[in-house]
């Protein structure tokens, strides 16, 4: 190996979590194209003393990787994915080029267009726990569908994710800038609705909460979504 790159993805404490393995992936890759290095070679980054789940790590270091050779400028020619036994390998090789496969053929090139619905509950809002990277609670929403409307698109998603029908939609705001998503620039379109049915965690979805604006700071929030409901819940 011409260099060894030191990727670290845990502190002091010896925890890991979502940021530093995606900051160490992205580091990497920099440094790499700074160097004008040919191939690379990574570990399971934060799954052995960290745990990190193999499946997560694989999803977060693809996007990193999506995301750099995206870029104008860059040299590697091969990328590889050393795996220390049986279990993170099996989980790698399935997960990597199927999920870079649904990347590419559903959302090319990008910006990628995006929904997400302020649910109204009795004057509360609803949010969802986020079982896939960026990890966190978020606004019920998600990608646009090839042939598919904004609105058939929010309405989708939150019958997915919440089991609720939306009443009374109405756009609040686009949201567009290129960092509010870590994993892809990503446009999207939040909407107001009244929820109709009982609430429930669907797929994609851990676990979901109905929050008035008092209860915000209790909840680790996923992309610019905490900016989100603060302007919504002044208007």
């Amino acid at each position: 190996a011409k260099y060894v790159i030191h990727a670290a993805t845990m502190g002091m404490d010896f925890q890991t979590d979502e940021l530093k393995i995606r900051k160490s992936s992205a580091g990497s890759f920099n440094i790499a194209g700074q160097l004008r290095i040919a191939s690379i070679a990574f570990p399971a980054l934060g799954c052995g003393v960290g745990k990190f789940p193999y499946l997560a790590s694989v999803k977060i270091m693809a996007q990193e990787m999506f995301r750099h050779l995206r870029k104008k400028e860059q040299y590697l020619k091969k990328i590889i994915f050393c795996l220390y036994s049986e279990e993170p390998y099996k989980v790698f090789n399935k997960t990597l080029f199927r999920y870079l496969g649904h990347i590419t053929d559903r959302f090319q090139s990008g910006p990628f267009v995006t929904v997400d619905a302020i649910i109204e509950i009795d004057k509360k809002i609803v949010l969802i726990k986020r079982t896939n990277p960026p990890f966190g609670w978020a606004l019920p929403g998600g990608f646009v569908d090839y042939g598919e409307s904004l609105e058939q698109a929010v309405r989708r998603e939150a019958k997915e994710e919440t089991g609720l029908e939306l009443e009374g939609l109405r756009q609040f705001h686009t949201y567009s800038e290129p960092d509010r998503d870590p994993r892809f620039h990503t446009v999207s379109t939040v909407y107001t609705a009244q929820g109709k049915g009982k609430p429930f965690a669907g797929s994609d979805a851990g676990s979901l909460a109905v929050i008035g604006l008092d209860e915000l700071d209790k909840y680790k929030l996923a992309f610019d979504h905490r900016e989100i409901i603060k302007v919504y819940f002044r208007g």
